[in-house]
């Protein structure tokens, strides 16, 4: 009893709290770098109101259970899967604006994250293909993978803003770690929830309900980033020893061009008059100067 009305508060209280950080998100001025988050909010709340939807509709016999449950299973699954890439690039740009002061390596750093997600998700498709599946198996299969691949590479990424937070001039109040906090704390339920939702997939299992109870506190921690003013991000100062600093020079010399010198066969018709005319001048004034200062080897060929 106590865990279904736990569940109905949660359910209640998600599209609530998720409309409320997406509120204070937008109330920042650079709510721009933030966009995939917009994003997966904007995706999550209307999940939320379908869900609610169909749920009142079935309370007034508008709509079957049967016919209810199959719009709720293609839109849940569909904004899960949504969810899932939205996920991904919101790593990629939070690792962006991290890395913002070193651009050598965030280039280095964002070619990498580019071929980890080429690969995870190869890597995923193939795993989610099996033989003999129906068309809502091969969903369900390739959106847990998905979830699976973006929720791995979330729990790095929050390994590494905890590792670089203090080099980066970040600290525990920026909204960089905060979102990091929250698509931390997101991933690491979806994938215990994964690994349990074989078990056990009653809605008012305790996966369930830790899930929902997680799912409300990223949402808190977001809409409390986001509401209080964030601390300036310090200058960052290496020294010529440290390691970032050694990275970023080599990293940020792998992308330039090559230089490229003339060694000979240069045709005429590629300088202009007025760089002929100089050179002939300069010619013309060196031959003086050999002359004097060789005095000595023209008396002796007069003299011979």
């Amino acid at each position: 009893m106590i865990s279904t009305w736990l569940v109905s508060f949660f359910t209640y209280l998600e599209p609530l709290l998720c409309a409320a950080a997406l509120l204070f998100l937008l109330r920042i001025k650079p709510w721009r770098n933030y966009i995939y988050l917009v994003a997966l909010l904007s995706v999550r709340l209307a999940s939320d109101l379908v869900y609610l939807g169909l749920k009142a509709m079935i309370h007034v016999s508008v709509v079957e259970a049967g016919s209810a449950y199959r719009i709720y299973f293609y839109s849940y699954w569909g904004s899960y899967a949504i969810e899932a890439i939205l996920s991904i690039l919101i790593i990629y740009s939070i690792f962006k604006l991290a890395m913002a002061p070193l651009k050598g390596l965030q280039a280095l750093g964002m070619l990498i994250f580019r071929w980890v997600a080429a690969i995870s998700v190869a890597v995923t498709v193939g795993l989610a293909i099996a033989p003999n599946q129906s068309g809502k198996e091969f969903i369900v299969g390739l959106v847990t993978q998905m979830q699976r691949t973006s929720s791995i590479l979330t729990l790095c990424l929050l390994i590494f803003v905890c590792f670089a937070i203090r080099p980066m001039g970040l600290s525990h109040r920026s909204r960089i770690f905060g979102v990091s906090l929250g698509l931390g704390i997101l991933a690491t339920t979806d994938l215990v929830r994964a690994a349990w939702i074989a078990h056990n997939s009653t809605m008012e299992s305790a996966v369930n309900l830790i899930g929902g109870f997680a799912i409300c506190v990223t949402l808190c921690i977001w809409s409390t980033y986001f509401a209080l003013p964030e601390p300036k991000r310090r200058m960052i100062l290496l020294p010529t020893t440290s390691p970032f600093h050694r990275w970023n020079q080599i990293s940020a010399a792998l992308g330039d061009e090559p230089g490229y010198v003339a060694i000979g066969g240069i045709p005429p018709e590629l300088f202009a008059p007025a760089e002929i005319e100089l050179m002939k001048r300069a010619s013309a004034m060196m031959a003086p100067q050999k002359v004097e200062a060789h005095p000595t080897s023209n008396l002796r060929s007069i003299s011979a």
